[in-house]
């Protein structure tokens, strides 16, 4: 299913988890619509900007991270 809403999008002072695809220190988490939750370094965050854009219910940036999918500010 594909969210017709953006998910909401809040900023941390740092993030503590690593990235679910390389292992790197994440920059962004996200709960999913469908239940549970990713995190992704800057790359891979940037990388599939749409797609997790569109099956999450919230995102949670570290300060100061620039996300491609972001459509508004914080």
């Amino acid at each position: 299913m594909t969210s017709l809403l953006s998910p909401e999008i809040v900023t941390a002072d740092s993030l503590t988890e690593r990235c679910d695809s390389c292992g790197a220190a994440a920059k962004l988490e996200l709960t999913l619509a469908s239940g549970g939750s990713l995190a992704f370094c800057g790359h891979h965050a940037n990388k599939h900007a749409a797609p997790l854009a569109s099956v999450a219910t919230k995102v949670t940036m570290e300060e100061g991270f620039e996300w491609a999918g972001q459509t508004h500010p914080a």
